[in-house]
């Protein structure tokens, strides 16, 4: 009896392994699937997260404007149109000193570069030696005769610029009618969802996670920009002591940038060396900008946003660059500050779904 069991259970196994396998490549290949759908749809789902985003941290907004007996729908008029006028107002107070310094960007890129020549010839000669070597692959040696070149005509940039600005309005467009639509639905997606689940523990899943995540999501958000103006106006003020020009301009760049972790501090490092050693005569004076901003970003990074966020809202640094990497690779540079919001809401939901518990626990630090 033993013996005729044994083909049996070895049967089996093989069975249960094969049925794995098939799984997961199933699963590898849905996951290549979906990537692939938001590279390729990028332009259509772009505005649709952005609005997923916005709502969950302007919802609490609109309802605290219906307990003052604002209707929801005049609520989410009014808060979309009060964000609007404020980034129109910055937008506005900026726009001076940005199209300046653009148009001074190739004057620092020289003094920058001739800083640079001053250290030494190395890359001189590497660039003598690749022009050298261009030649030589030009097939311009005696006797062969030179290879045929075909040019691909590109559109010209006018027309590239018409298509991406059409594209841009387009976009901002569907991220305003869709985010007043969600702000103004209220709780109606929720009651919907509800409603379609059929088992009581699943609609008592679903509220938990929707509720969550609005509620982290929004405290995350609020608490992060909190966090980055006080980091800008500290900047802007250390910026104004060492003499920096338009050094409100830079503490905005701080807390625009700081939404990015880790590569948004080491952009604002960069740009503020480069428009400091383009300012200031002394290369000692422009050095103690970035490293007085890079002792101020240590200070946030290390302390104040660990104390201020909490272990719950904390995510793993290396999920973190991988993820800004993903994103920024999938969805450019919208695709990096969507990164950080769409993986807190990815380890919300794996929290409360037990099956994905430990993807959950990986994306925490």
């Amino acid at each position: 009896m033993d013996v005729q069991a044994e083909p049996n259970i070895e049967k089996t196994v093989e069975l249960q392994s094969r049925k794995s396998v098939r799984s997961v490549a199933i699963t590898g290949l849905f996951l290549l699937g979906c990537f692939y759908t938001l590279y390729l749809a990028q332009d259509f789902f772009i505005p649709v997260v952005l609005a997923l985003v916005f709502n969950f941290l302007l919802s609490p907004l609109v309802r605290t404007l219906k307990r003052l007996w604002i209707p929801e729908a005049a609520g989410a008029a009014l808060v979309i149109l009060a964000a609007g006028g404020l980034l129109g107002f910055v937008i506005y107070e900026f726009s001076t000193p940005i199209a300046v310094w653009i148009g001074r960007a190739p004057q620092v890129l020289e003094k920058l570069q001739n800083g640079l020549n001053q250290l030494g010839k190395p890359i001189e000669k590497v660039r003598e030696a690749g022009e050298q070597i261009g030649k030589i692959t030009d097939g311009s040696s005696d006797g062969q005769a030179k290879p045929t070149r075909v040019e691909v005509m590109r559109p010209g940039l006018i027309n590239s610029l018409f298509t991406k600005t059409r594209d841009a309005l387009f976009g901002l467009m569907v991220l305003i009618v869709l985010l007043y639509f969600l702000l103004s639905s209220g709780d109606l997606f929720l009651r919907k969802l509800i409603h379609v689940l059929p088992k009581f523990e699943d609609k008592k899943r679903a509220v938990r996670i929707l509720r969550d995540i609005e509620d982290t999501i929004s405290k995350y958000l609020i608490t992060v920009a909190l966090i980055n103006a006080c980091l800008g106006i500290a900047a802007g003020l250390i910026f104004w002591m060492l003499g920096m020009p338009n050094p409100a301009l830079w503490g905005a760049l701080a807390f625009t940038l700081n939404f990015i972790p880790y590569l948004g501090s080491l952009t604002t490092i960069a740009v503020t060396g480069i428009v400091a050693v383009a300012t200031f005569s002394s290369f000692g004076h422009a050095l103690l900008v970035p490293a007085a901003y890079l002792a101020l970003a240590s200070i946030e990074g290390a302390l104040v946003s660990p104390i201020v966020l909490g272990h719950r809202m904390t995510l793993n640094p290396v999920v973190i660059f991988v993820g800004i990497t993903f994103w920024g690779f999938l969805w450019g540079i919208l695709g990096i500050f969507l990164a950080v919001p769409t993986l807190v809401m990815l380890k919300i939901f794996c929290d409360h779904i037990e099956p994905l518990a430990p993807i959950g626990e990986f994306l925490g630090s």
